[in-house]
């Protein structure tokens, strides 16, 4: 999958789920292009979500909130994803 329209799915599901602010995607699998576990085809992204549904969950269930949301593409184009609630 185009990474751009990875980044559109993610920012259209987890509008469509989540009350959110504002969300930003990165790539940054740049910077593991040379590790040993690295998989051609699948993404290291970076999520910033401002959210105040978010904020007032604990950190697990933030993190499993996301996580259920786009269950599809962590299984099939997302190798990891860090979170960063504001």
């Amino acid at each position: 999958m185009d990474k751009n329209n990875l980044i559109a799915i993610i920012k259209k599901k987890l509008k469509g789920e989540i009350a959110i602010e504002k969300i930003e995607v990165e790539d940054k699998s740049f910077l593991h292009k040379n590790h040993s576990g690295h998989q051609e085809g699948k993404f290291h992204l970076k999520l910033t979500i401002d959210s105040r549904e978010l904020k007032e969950l604990n950190r697990i269930d933030r993190n499993k909130k996301v996580y259920k949301v786009l269950s599809n593409e962590m299984n099939t184009f997302i190798h990891s994803l860090q979170i960063l609630i504001r």
